[in-house]
């Protein structure tokens, strides 16, 4: 079988040794004669794969022990509901950094969370231009007294990416929350820099239908009591994330997945990985002499999502039929947006890279 070269923002691409392993595995599950499906979530077969995948998600991401690692449901737009019910409280105020549309949609379901629970929101800064977003913010306004601050490491629609280095202007305090739904995982990141982090797994960690959230035990131990036990983060700690059937396969996939990681070298060696095939595709736009054009500021460009244009948008239809001739799908940009996106998420093949920036220097050299 010819693997599709998938470029899709997600769910995206899975590592084929991860796939691989599952087939094998998909109707006789570690000798039990079951799919690991049909286990009983709280019997010792799962309990085994529940276990392993947590640890792998510490030893990836070096979690210290005083942080919690859970697998929800619900995605990161649950989780933007579920940040301000549990750590914005009655008459509090949560500051947040929006550099694209997810930090949008953050905020809205902020505000709605607020109105009911007594509290407020604030955009601490937005890098919004003309509603196109196109650089990061360089200054975030005081957010002292603040509940928390809500930031976004990646937008996945419009290719901006903090560094998150010494040059990224994250308060200190109060706590720090990251949606690192598009970027986890790609890259080696300080744990301790966050106070919680977020990520829907379909991207770089496994299937759709996990959702991965690593917290300060405290943090979470002193959240809000009013909201529905099934929504409160303490509920799913003390549970190790077992107070309710959770989605059983997908943790299974992520422990694929995290196994596959390790085997590779880790998150330093998938990072160096990632940065080689971003460097190929910008080279690809950047030397094309103006038929490609990246609208990202360098220095706020994305590894993971690489956002693009052509002098038409029929010359961007163009391409993204031509490319799926070639076995490359996914280009086509967010409907919100338009243009092209390459995502490059961990399981991209440095070879489909290459593929497709070749492609594109031929298909410009046919129609520039």
């Amino acid at each position: 079988m010819t693997r599709a070269m998938n470029f899709g923002a997600g769910p995206a691409a899975l590592p084929l040794e991860a796939l691989e392993r599952a087939q094998r595995e998909l109707c006789d599950f570690d000798g039990t004669h079951m799919s690991v499906m049909e286990h009983s979530h709280r019997g010792k077969a799962y309990e085994k794969v529940h276990d392993e995948a947590l640890a792998l998600v510490r030893q990836t991401m070096g979690v210290p022990d005083d942080y919690e690692v859970l697998f929800l449901q619900g995605g990161a737009s649950l989780q933007f509901a579920m940040i301000p019910m549990n750590l914005l409280p009655a008459g509090g105020m949560a500051h947040y950094v929006v550099t694209g549309a997810w930090g949008e949609k953050a905020v809205a379901e902020a505000e709605v969370v607020a109105r009911t629970g007594g509290g407020a929101v604030k955009v601490a800064a937005t890098s919004e231009k003309d509603g196109n977003y196109t650089s990061l913010p360089t200054e975030i306004a005081p957010t002292d007294g603040a509940a928390y601050v809500h930031v976004t490491s990646n937008e996945t629609i419009h290719g901006v990416q903090y560094a998150l280095d010494s040059s990224t202007p994250f308060p200190a305090r109060p706590p720090l929350v990251c949606d690192m739904s598009s970027d986890i995982l790609g890259r080696v990141v300080d744990v301790r820099a966050f106070d919680m982090i977020y990520a829907g797994a379909q991207k770089n960690i496994g299937p759709s239908g996990v959702t991965l959230v690593i917290a300060k035990k405290s943090l979470l131990d002193g959240g809000r009591k009013d909201a529905p036990v099934v929504l409160q983060y303490r509920t799913h700690a003390k549970a190790r994330s077992l107070y309710n059937t959770p989605p059983t396969f997908g943790i299974y996939l992520v422990r694929n997945v995290l196994s596959w990681l390790v085997g590779l070298g880790g998150v330093p060696a998938i990072e160096e990985r990632n940065r080689a095939k971003a460097k190929v595709l910008y080279a690809a736009i950047d030397g094309s002499g103006g038929f490609y054009r990246a609208p990202v500021d360098v220095a706020a460009r994305s590894i993971m999502n690489v956002v693009f244009r052509l002098p038409t948008p029929e010359l961007e239809a163009e391409l993204v039929k031509a490319a799926e001739a070639e076995g490359m799908i996914g280009l086509k940009g967010h409907r919100s947006v338009g243009g092209l996106r390459a995502s490059l998420y961990n399981a991209v093949e440095p070879a489909w890279v290459s593929a497709l920036a070749d492609f594109m220097k031929t298909f410009a050299a046919k129609r520039g």
